[in-house]
């Protein structure tokens, strides 16, 4: 029996559709079509979610690539109402909104800080309360302040107290690309923050890793299998060369098949235990981990035996892309096996 997937993202549905070579998403498309599965492209608008819902019942499943924040002023919370409508009668929707707020949002990082990824880790639910918290825990350290929902380095900000100082004053480092860095002082410096609380919201607070010259590695994974890698030397909130008021432009990610012998370690303790403890932390079942996900890694201090750590600084869910082409194949497996089920 022949199987329908849709292939989702975001943009203007009333513009035609770009030839299929164009399309980014064209290798899962192209794979799909190859098992014998009809592919349908579908973008999606606010404005036409109705029209996209009524496409959604008609398929068997349907592959999501939209970011938590689409574009200014605009968020999932209207896609998600449809998305979680279609799941409920019995189409398969990957990845699940539902499994998105459990994986995709930092308290993971929190409530995952006991795993072997973990470290010092905490959540502050109020200014007030990481104004009280924050300034102690400068003093042994810089920190990482994280928003709960953003990409591309929206939100996360590097904050270390000034040599010479007692924590009144500090640096702070925005991870979004060309933003300069401040010097401030810290009551002034966290009024950057106080937006992240607005609707009940809060903020992850994690100790920057120094090993972070070193470079990300980003593990992408097929539900609970290792599919690829990425390794990034990631500049955002590296120290500043004398002279210099923002950071370099970072290198390009490059991509790897899951078989990359430097990071098999990582790959073992991710398929033998780590995965396993996430879903059993998040009350996850393994048919409803997303069909492609990634965890971002910094390199932690080295163990008794001189083994590499790994401390977990993110998973993104709502839109992993680009991949490597080796989780190409395993992705789409992974959704033909779901709607064959």
């Amino acid at each position: 029996m022949s199987h329908s997937i849709g292939v989702l993202w975001a943009g203007d549905p009333t513009v035609a559709l770009r030839p299929l070579e164009e399309i980014r998403l064209r290798r899962v498309l192209e794979e799909l079509t190859a098992r014998e599965v009809t592919a349908e492209p579908i973008v999606f608008a606010d404005e036409h979610a109705d029209e996209v819902r009524a496409r959604l019942l008609g398929l068997d499943g349907v592959l999501v690539w939209v970011n938590p924040i689409v574009s200014e002023g605009r968020d999932r919370s209207i896609l998600n109402e449809v998305l979680r409508d279609v799941a409920a009668r019995g189409v398969f929707v990957s990845a699940h909104p539902d499994v998105i707020e459990k994986m995709g949002t930092k308290d993971v990082l929190v409530s995952t800080s006991h795993l072997p990824w973990g470290g010092d880790t905490v959540q502050y639910h109020s200014l007030e309360q990481l104004r009280d918290e924050l300034l102690p825990r400068l003093r042994n350290g810089p920190r990482v302040i994280k928003q709960l929902r953003g990409n591309d380095g929206n939100g996360v900000w590097k904050v270390e107290q000034l040599e010479g100082t007692d924590a009144s004053r500090v640096r702070l480092q925005h991870a979004f690309a060309g933003t300069p860095i401040e010097e401030l002082s810290f009551r002034d410096a966290t009024l950057h923050f106080l937006p992240y609380f607005d609707d009940g919201g809060s903020v992850i607070d994690q100790l920057y890793e120094p090993r972070l010259d070193e470079g990300m590695i980003r593990c992408y994974m097929a539900r609970d299998k290792v599919a690829g890698f990425g390794h990034q030397f990631v500049t955002a909130l590296l120290p500043l060369a004398a002279g210099e008021s923002t950071p370099p432009a970072p290198s390009p990610r490059l991509y790897y098949g899951p078989d990359k012998p430097e990071f098999q370690h990582l790959k073992q303790g991710l398929e033998s235990r780590w995965i396993e403890a996430m879903q059993i932390e998040l009350e996850i079942e393994r048919e409803d981990l997303p069909v492609i996900w990634d965890g971002d890694f910094l390199l932690g201090p080295r163990d008794d035996k001189g083994q590499d750590t790994y401390v977990l600084c993110e998973i993104n869910v709502s839109s992993v892309f680009p991949i490597p082409d080796e989780a190409v194949t395993p992705l789409v497996e992974e959704a033909i096996r779901s709607v064959t089920a």
